[in-house]
């Protein structure tokens, strides 16, 4: 495969699939995706999923794709492992904030210590919507895509994920039930814990109904964290997306309905961070 010029093709690159062993032995999977922290010339590299999907980890594998002359070299893979892997995240202060980072510099150093270069394309904070944008220009729907690895099905050859499309079920600009999260309406399955979930606009769109503009914008808008079933009593609840590829259980229906947490988010959490190790943000 070529240099990935587009950044709906970058984005296939930007996500890795979670597969981790908990600490009573039993499987679970989710999504990682990776993000660039930009201060001027300065790059702060981090991997980011869900808390639910790294408790009470002990080990992980991310299985990555080479890099060669600058390109992916599809089917050439690289399996890292990381052992007592919960240690190596940091979760987000608020216990309601279903987010963690981890810094990925490191690893990178690492890898190209023992002469390993792996193909990923992480996007920065200038894809999260300022308020300025968000109050004049995303409408209360909008379509959005997420990217993961929804009931471990992926392109296992050339480790690239699915793209799903839904639209925004609950307007961005609002926070839900006073929560710094929205709904999307679009099908959540066991492995997109950690999805991240992009407004996308492709070839025209209208900012919030005014004139009609050729081209095309993506905003990162946040993270999928949890989904409504119907359970057993006909009850609606919300429960966190599942880690372990099982089946639903006949009583128990998904119904389409997700959970995000706002971008917003994850800049907090790596600025909360940097600040704490006297980066000046």
């Amino acid at each position: 495969m070529e240099i990935p010029t587009s950044l709906f093709e970058k984005l296939l690159f930007n996500t890795v699939r979670i597969e981790a062993t908990l600490k009573d032995g039993s499987q679970i999977s989710g999504t990682g995706f990776f993000f660039d922290y930009t201060i001027e010339e300065q790059h702060f590299y981090f991997l980011v999923t869900n808390k639910h999907v790294i408790e009470n980890t002990d080990q992980a594998n991310l299985v990555f794709n080479l890099q060669v002359n600058g390109k992916p070299a599809l089917g050439k893979t690289f399996c890292l492992n990381i052992t007592d892997f919960e240690s190596a995240w940091f979760p987000h202060p608020k216990k309601n904030i279903d987010i963690a980072v981890m810094k990925f510099a490191p690893v990178l150093n690492f890898l190209d210590e023992k002469g390993i270069q792996i193909f990923i394309q992480p996007f920065d904070q200038s894809l999260i919507p300022s308020e300025k944008v968000i109050n004049e220009e995303i409408d209360a729907v909008e379509d959005i895509i997420f990217i993961g690895y929804p009931n471990s099905i992926y392109d296992k050859k050339n480790l690239i994920p699915i793209v799903r499309k839904g639209i925004t079920a609950t307007p961005f600009s609002v926070d839900f039930e006073g929560e710094p999260i929205f709904l999307i309406d679009g099908s959540i399955f066991p492995g997109s814990s950690g999805s991240p979930v992009f407004l996308y606009d492709r070839g025209s769109y209208s900012p919030k109904g005014k004139v009609l503009i050729a081209g095309s914008r993506i905003f990162f808008l946040g993270v999928v964290t949890s989904c409504y079933i119907i359970n057993g009593n006909n009850q609606i609840e919300s429960v966190d997306v599942p880690i372990k590829t099982e089946p639903i259980i006949i009583t128990s229906q998904l119904i389409n309905l997700g959970r995000v947490i706002k971008s917003k988010a994850v800049k907090e959490l790596i600025e909360y961070i940097l600040k704490k190790e006297g980066v000046e943000i």
